[in-house]
């Protein structure tokens, strides 16, 4: 007899978490001295002291103090290039750019631009990088500082791929891409700032509309591959490096996830609907910035097909016999269900602006990902999140967390999301990229500046919408 389908966690139901093991007693400050810092902004200052007030938790103060700067804190290389500013952000432990991280990175000091000379200068030195990443080469995920430097990440050296100076690894990932157009569409949203969208970030731009067409593949296969003769299944492609066979339906492929590790079947969903509402925001930054008309059109164009294709292709029934969105499929009818805590995901399709967040299909597909239905939700002693493949099994990211409090109405379930943050961090004050369902003191990447950014904006996130979860101890 077949076993009963999973039962899928409401959105709005509350995950059981266990008290935290123990409380940390130095609250000392994890900042570097400010003689040491990358960045200072007066308005992060400002914002940390704000916020601080508010929370009457005070391991959680000092978590919230320790993450919301670190980007800027040990992150941030700032430069000029041709008299401009020029912003070269790392991804923390790994001295390389990733159009992804740094765009997540930076966006929660977006409210604060507007008031900011420096963090203006920030943002149009990142979107500038950005844009002469994109004319490098829009196929890689991460770059080097040096545009002329040959990559030196260990793991990269042997790849089986057109690497181009400048580039640290040529991983496609749709979402690479997105990114850099969600950055620019929120930083015009927050500033209505001209200055960065000028003929190179135009070019940029296109050349990224231009590879999402491509990888439509509606006429031939693109002139991407990839191949990691590692023997890692995650690491590499299959059929000469062009990924697994596809049914060209209109939907972009995408070789990997971003979590780096490799698509089974080429249309990753959450990529696709990322792309989908990246591609309207950058029509609406090239009309309203620069009065571009054909770029708009273009990108508005391409951002009706996805809408189109995913409708038809991009949904899967659920063990109810309502549809949810699927995690990837191939157009010929094949694929499956999970999530990955990586954005995007199916879960945090809402907290980028990819759904409404009280779409019922959204919900649906959420409680889903939260349930036994994904073979990457995990539920240990120290808390219940979801992880992904990249770093094995029973590894919870607190990224999930992150992205569940701030797409969650319960302040129940959101004050028990925060419970498990402040109990995972193992002493050290900052988010990790993963941590041992059963021990959070078993974590990988102790300087991870996406995830502590991340918290930070919820922590911002929470103080607006629910003041009072943050004003008790927790």
């Amino acid at each position: 007899m077949a076993a009963p389908p999973p039962t899928p966690i409401s959105p709005a139901t509350p995950i059981p978490v266990p008290p935290a093991p123990g409380r940390t007693t130095d609250l000392n400050s994890r900042r570097p001295a400010q003689a040491d810092r990358k960045f200072t902004s007066p308005a992060i200052e400002a914002r940390i002291l704000e916020v601080t007030k508010q929370i009457g938790d005070p391991e959680l103060a000092w978590m919230f103090a320790n993450c919301y700067p670190n980007t800027l804190d040990t992150t941030v290389r700032m430069g000029t290039v041709d008299g401009k500013p020029d912003a070269f952000v790392i991804t923390g432990d790994i001295p390389c750019l990733w159009l992804r991280d740094s765009s997540a990175q930076v966006w929660p000091y977006l409210p604060l631009a507007k008031g900011d000379q420096q963090l203006q200068m920030l943002f149009n030195g990142l979107i500038a990088r950005q844009a002469r990443c994109l004319l490098i080469d829009p196929y890689a995920n991460a770059f080097m500082q040096n545009p002329q430097a040959r990559s030196d990440l260990s793991w990269a050296q042997r790849d089986q791929t057109d690497m181009k100076p400048g580039v640290a690894e040529r991983k496609w990932e749709l979402d690479s891409l997105c990114w850099p157009l969600r950055l620019a569409y929120g930083y015009w949203q927050a500033t209505k700032d001209k200055r960065p969208f000028d003929a190179l970030w135009a070019s940029g731009a296109r050349a990224a509309l231009r590879t999402m067409r491509e990888q439509q593949r509606l006429r031939d296969n693109g002139p991407y591959t990839f191949r990691r003769p590692d023997g890692n299944a995650t690491e590499t492609l299959m059929l000469g490096g062009y990924g697994a066979a596809s049914r060209k339906v209109g939907l972009i492929h995408s070789m990997f996830r971003p979590s780096d590790d490799a698509c089974t079947f080429p249309f990753l969903i959450p990529s696709n609907l990322f792309a989908a509402s990246a591609l309207k925001g950058l029509a609406r930054v090239a009309l309203e910035a620069r009065g571009d008309v054909a770029l708009a059109r273009d990108a508005n164009a391409l951002a009706l097909q996805l809408d189109k294709a995913l409708l038809r292709y991009g949904r899967m029934t659920g063990p109810d016999g309502h549809p949810v969105w699927a995690y990837e499929v191939d157009g010929f009818g094949n694929g499956f269900f999970m999530d990955d805590a990586n954005v995007p995901g199916l879960s945090s399709l809402a907290y980028l602006g990819a759904v409404p967040r009280n779409d019922p299909l959204f919900r649906r597909t959420a409680a889903l990902c939260w349930s036994s239905r994904n073979p990457y939700f995990f539920k240990g002693e120290a808390g219940a999140g979801i992880g992904g493949p990249h770093v094995g099994l029973g590894m919870i990211w607190p990224m999930s967390l992150i992205v569940r409090a701030m797409t969650s109405d319960s302040p129940v379930e959101i004050r028990n999301l925060l419970r498990t943050l402040k109990s995972s961090h193992a002493g050290t004050g900052f988010m990790h990229e993963s941590f041992r369902q059963d021990d959070p003191r078993h974590y990988t990447r102790a300087w991870f500046a996406w995830a502590n950014s991340l918290f930070g904006e919820m922590i911002m996130d929470v103080a607006r919408r629910f003041p009072s979860v943050l004003a008790q101890p927790l």
